[in-house]
């Protein structure tokens, strides 16, 4: 077990070496070192394990069992394709460093044996993204702000429930590895809420989904390629290790919920990758209503769907980024027609497409199957059931005519509807490769969902292992893939115009980021004038101290208080500075007009806070 290397490591050392190569050594390099990781996760045996001390803690660094293994498999696959991808659309040697850093600790998350080492890396996955989102620079630096603020407040909600579960238990080993408890996922009763709450920021539950419209339309083309993997889907193997036995019902409905919630806010955007960003939430909503769900099916299912979730998701924002890196235009108003001058990247399109809207022979018709065949079978009908259906397949099945309309929208307007003025190229080399391999993939497992199955944690097809044996290609599942795809059609037709008019619909961003920027503004006046009182009270107590040495029983002065005072020690500092270079300005000759002061921060403390007594 000794000369086990963990696979997180050539990537991160990569990372490293990647800034200081030539652009093309240096991608290289990026590439061999994510690509190596499929084959080595792959001929790694299950069970194997490095047992490490972390921070005085028993830890193990490297663990394999099928889910970390099929999540090794394709973070490797994807980091290699994002890598090639940023390369060919000129992506700098820094921020491609800065998503191998990204990618590396995202795998020492899932293969961490331990919550110690999944929190730890959990929190560099954190910063080493919003490093690649700050990079671009501009408007990617608020967001980027926002996004590491939200993520900080999640992970520590998640370290607060690995504390809790250390007091409980004693240990931070997980129950499946050799020296763990018995107990598997979180134990008690608070740590499970921590967590949800914690890991519920990455998966985007509803009210904590803010950061994924806010922050993947903003940065370079390539980044957003990263960013779309390997946070939420992160998260989705930490929602997992938290629930892995029975699940939950709450969770289960929240990701019925996600999957409506983010379809229909992702039919009113223009923004192309705003627009795919409501579509991770809905599509991670089948993946947490999988975990919730809990049964071997739903749990395989899930996984699926992560596993092909990376690829359709990644191979939509690599043609988004396509369009925006040929046309500069990010609103979908704004191009039109482009399946002429861009018949490559339209391909690519039409295939992510309908795989992320589960049509028949498409990877996603697999995976969003054997969720919704879960939901049906093995999670009972909830409060409400309509012609047999269980409320939460409702749910599933809304959010997928929801999926159907998104895109159909996406795809009328980018490709198949009007026309592009000017000539526009089509993909490079570089992307069109990219775009090409996963595309490929996204048939391959659609057409062949067995080379699916061979990676998932459970055989869906085992009567011993899942309640109901999943069979992919019945007329009924057909049907049903049929019947959306042709409800999603009608529904798009009937609120194309609408929408059309439709300028901004607020989330709930609008209301909390005012709402944060007021508390962090009060906040920081108290700590301000908390600070002054105390300030004072020891001037006060120093002045009073020398007075009584100096003239021992004569009466003390009257003291001016307050703002006020400080104000005119500020002025009694600084004025005579003012009027000396004033003069001196005046001596030599130059105007006495100097710079505005009153757009300054010291002018605007100045007015707001000493203007009274």
């Amino acid at each position: 077990m000794d000369a086990l290397v963990p696979p997180f490591l050539p990537v991160l050392l990569a990372a490293v070496v990647l800034p200081f190569l030539g652009r093309r050594a240096g991608h290289a390099l990026g590439v061999l070192a994510t690509a190596a990781v499929v084959p080595y996760v792959w001929l790694v045996a299950e069970g194997a394990h490095l047992p490490v001390s972390l921070f005085g803690f028993d830890a193990v660094l490297f663990n394999v069992d099928p889910f970390s293994t099929l999540m090794g498999v394709i973070f490797g696959f994807i980091g290699a394709v994002g890598v090639l991808y940023s390369y060919a659309s000129d992506a700098d040697n820094l921020q491609t460093a800065f998503a191998l850093g990204y990618v590396g600790t995202s795998l020492g998350a899932v293969f961490g044996g331990d919550w110690l080492s999944l929190v730890f890396f959990w929190e560099l996955m954190a910063v080493t993204s919003t490093l690649l989102v700050w990079h671009y620079g501009g408007r990617a630096v608020r967001a980027g702000f926002r996004y590491a603020v939200l993520h900080g407040i999640g992970g520590t909600l998640f370290l607060g429930a690995i504390v809790w579960h250390f007091a409980e238990t004693g240990t931070f080993l997980f129950g499946s590895v050799p020296g763990g408890p018995e107990s598997v996922g979180l134990a008690g009763s608070v740590a499970p809420v921590l967590a949800g709450l914690g890991v519920g920021v990455n998966v985007g539950f509803i009210g904590l989904h803010a950061w994924l419209p806010d922050t993947y339309p903003r940065p370079h083309i390539a980044a957003s390629v990263f960013l779309c993997v390997f946070t939420t889907k992160t998260g989705v193997y930490g929602m997992y290790r938290v629930f892995p036995a029975d699940g939950n019902v709450a969770v289960a409905y929240m990701g019925g919920a996600m999957a409506v919630f983010g379809a229909v806010m992702a039919l009113f955007q223009n923004d192309m990758r705003r627009l795919l960003s409501y579509h991770i939430q809905s599509q991670v909503g089948y993946m947490v209503a999988g975990v919730g769900i809990g049964s071997a099916l739903a749990q395989a299912g899930a996984f699926a769907h992560v596993f092909n979730h990376i690829l359709y998701k990644g191979l939509l924002f690599m043609t988004a980024g396509v369009v925006i890196y040929r046309t500069g235009e990010e609103s979908l108003k704004k191009v039109g027609g482009l399946a002429r001058e861009m018949p490559i990247t339209a391909g690519a399109f039409t295939v992510a497409a309908l795989s992320i809207a589960g049509f028949p022979g498409f990877n996603g018709f697999v995976s969003k199957g054997i969720v919704i065949s879960a939901s049906h079978y093995d999670f009972g009908y909830g409060p409400f059931s309509v012609a047999g259906y269980t409320s939460l397949e409702i749910l599933l099945l809304v959010g997928g005519v929801g999926t159907f309309m998104s895109f159909i929208k996406f795809g009328y307007y980018a490709f198949f509807h009007g026309s592009y003025d000017g000539t526009v190229k089509d993909a490079n080399r570089g992307q069109a490769v990219g775009m090409v391999a996963v595309a490929a993939l996204c048939v391959l497992y659609g057409l062949a969902p067995d080379a699916l199955f061979a990676v998932l944690p459970f055989d869906v097809t085992s009567e011993a292992v899942v309640s109901h044996v999943y069979h992919t290609y019945t007329v009924d599942h057909i049907l049903e893939g049929v019947v959306l795809a042709v409800a999603g059609l009608v529904g798009f037709a009937l609120v194309k115009r609408p929408l059309s008019g439709v300028k901004y619909v607020p989330d709930v961003d609008d209301v909390y980021n005012p709402l944060t920027f007021r508390a962090t503004r009060v906040l920081v006046v108290g700590v301000t004038e908390l600070y002054a009182a105390v300030d004072r009270l020891v001037v006060r107590a120093a002045t009073d101290s020398v007075a009584v040495v100096r003239a021992p029983g004569a009466p003390r002065p009257r003291r001016r208080r307050g703002p006020r005072l400080a104000a005119r020690g500020h002025q009694r500092q600084h004025l005579p500075r003012r009027r000396d270079a004033r003069n001196r300005r005046r001596r030599d000759g130059h105007p006495l007009s100097g710079p505005d002061e009153s757009g300054s921060v010291s002018f605007y403390c100045r007015r707001k806070y000493f203007r009274h007594g």
